[in-house]
């Protein structure tokens, strides 16, 4: 089993958010890469965020993107050896 693009797509996403602050959200501009916009549409369809366009992490968005950034931070936590 291997990530697809579209998930790393979405996943890269997901870090976009401050976990820090869950009044910050992001827009996705229709002037950004077709592949962002994508993996909006597709986040906002299986219920992570709040708007099409991006908008605020719903309860399993929050999550999602709580366990990619600690997997972001793991696997970067040894780069320099």
């Amino acid at each position: 089993m291997a990530y697809t693009q579209e998930n790393i797509t979405e996943l890269d996403l997901l870090m976009l958010y401050d976990l820090s602050n869950t009044q910050k959200g992001i827009k996705i501009h229709k002037t950004a890469d077709a592949e962002k916009i994508a993996a909006a549409k597709r986040l906002f369809k299986k219920g992570f965020i709040s708007q099409v366009d991006g908008g605020y992490l719903t309860t399993l968005g929050s999550e999602a993107a709580e366990q990619a950034q600690s997997l972001f931070t793991m696997l970067n936590a040894h780069s320099g050896e």
